[in-house]
C-alpha cells in the first residue's frame, strides 16, 4: 500500500469514527443506548453478511475460526462500542471519545507486554504527546462520573481487539471478518440491553436517518477500512492515527450540535500532527533500514 492510499484511508475511517460520537448522541434522544448500538451492529452486519455471501467471498471452513470471529466481535463491537454508548448517556461526546481514543497507548503497552513489540523512547513521547493533544484539543473538564469508567474500558477494549485482529485477521477475508465480528456484537448487545436497561427505540425520520449512518457509514465502511489497514501495517502505527478521530467529532460537533469551536483546538491540534509525526517517522525509518539491510544480504 502506497503512502498516499494509506492517508486517503485513514482519513476516511477516522473521519467516520470523529462523527459517530456526535450522531451517536442524537441517536440518544430517541433510543435507549445499548438498544440502539446493538440495532445498529445487527442492520449493519446482516447487510455485510447478504453481499459476502451473494458476492461469494471466502468464509473460515473452520469452527476455530467462527470462534475467532466471534471473539473479536465480542470485544471489538459489544465491547467497545456498548461501553462508549453507555458513556454517553453521563458524559459528553468529548470527554467519551477522550477517553476512548486513549487506545492508541495502550496499543504501544499491550504490545510491548504480550507481543514482545519495542518501541524507541520518541516513539512513545509521540504517542504521549498525541494524548495531550487530544485534551487540549477537546478542552476536557472530566468530572467523576460513571461514563468516565465506561469510557476507560472501551479503550481497553478497542486495544485488544486491536492486537486480536492483527494477530488472526490474516485468517479471514477483510469483508467477511467486518460483517460477523458485527452481526456478533450486535446481537450480544441486544442481549445485553434486554438484561441491563429498559430498552426504547422511537421510530421517526430522523431516528432512521441516525441509524442508518451509524450502520452503513460508520460502520460498514468504517470497520471495512479499518480491518485492512490494521492487517496492512503496525497496530502501534495504524492505532496513532486514531488521535485525528476526536478532531474529527470536533468539527462534527461544530457543524451538527454548533459546538463552539476554541483557540486550544488549534493548538492541540498542533500536538496531535507532531504526535503522529514522531511515531510514522520512526516506522518509515525502520522500514528502510530493514529493506537496505535485506537488500544488502
Amino acid at each position: 500500500m502506497n503512502s498516499i492510499t494509506f492517508t486517503l484511508l485513514i482519513l476516511l475511517t477516522t473521519f467516520l469514527m470523529g462523527s459517530s460520537f456526535s450522531v451517536g448522541k442524537f441517536g440518544l434522544l430517541y433510543s435507549s443506548p445499548l438498544l440502539l448500538v446493538a440495532l445498529r451492529f445487527i442492520l449493519a452486519g446482516i447487510i455485510m453478511a447478504g453481499i459476502v455471501m451473494v458476492v461469494k467471498r471466502p468464509h473460515p471452513s473452520s469452527k476455530e475460526n467462527w470462534v475467532r470471529m466471534f471473539i473479536i466481535g465480542t470485544f471489538q463491537t459489544a465491547g467497545v462500542m456498548g461501553c462508549i454508548f453507555m458513556s454517553l448517556r453521563t458524559i459528553t461526546a468529548s470527554e467519551s471519545s477522550i477517553l476512548t481514543f486513549t487506545n492508541p497507548l495502550l496499543v504501544v503497552v499491550f504490545s510491548t507486554i504480550f507481543l514482545q513489540t519495542r518501541y524507541k523512547l520518541y516513539q512513545w513521547f509521540g504517542v504521549l504527546l498525541g494524548l495531550v493533544g487530544v485534551i487540549i484539543t477537546l478542552g476536557a473538564q472530566i468530572e467523576m462520573k460513571v461514563g468516565i469508567f465506561y469510557g476507560l474500558l472501551s479503550a481497553v477494549f478497542w486495544a485488544s481487539s486491536t492486537l486480536l485482529v492483527k494477530k488472526w485477521g490474516s485468517k479471514f477475508d477483510t469483508w467477511v471478518l467486518s460483517a460477523y465480528q458485527m452481526l456478533f456484537g450486535g446481537l450480544l448487545l441486544l442481549l445485553s440491553s434486554f438484561l441491563l436497561e429498559n430498552p426504547f427505540f422511537i421510530f421517526n425520520h430522523n431516528s432512521l436517518l441516525i441509524l442508518l449512518w451509524l450502520s452503513i457509514m460508520s460502520s460498514i465502511i468504517q470497520f471495512a477500512v479499518w480491518y485492512y489497514l490494521l492487517q496492512k501495517s503496525d497496530p502501534g502505527k495504524t492505532s496513532a492515527f486514531l488521535f485525528l478521530a476526536p478532531f474529527f467529532g470536533v468539527l462534527s460537533g461544530w457543524l451538527l450540535l454548533n459546538d463552539p469551536l476554541y483557540p486550544s483546538i488549534i493548538a492541540g491540534g498542533l500536538l496531535i500532527i507532531i504526535g503522529i509525526y514522531l511515531v510514522n517517522s520512526n516506522f518509515q525509518r525502520n522500514h528502510r533500514l530493514a529493506k537496505s539491510t535485506l537488500n544488502s544480504d
